[in-house]
């Protein structure tokens, strides 16, 4: 749960300095997808 966390913070951040946890999600879970793709040279 903590990897999930930081993820999100990591990729949430809005310019205000405030978290947006669902963007933070979204994007730390397409980052994770596209490395696997990456990974198996499918791109």
């Amino acid at each position: 749960m903590k990897d999930i966390h930081d993820a999100c913070v990591a990729h949430g951040k809005n310019e205000d300095g405030s978290i947006d946890y669902i963007k933070g999600a979204n994007i730390a879970g397409f980052v994770k997808v596209a490395d696997a793709m990456l990974a198996q040279g499918i791109v």
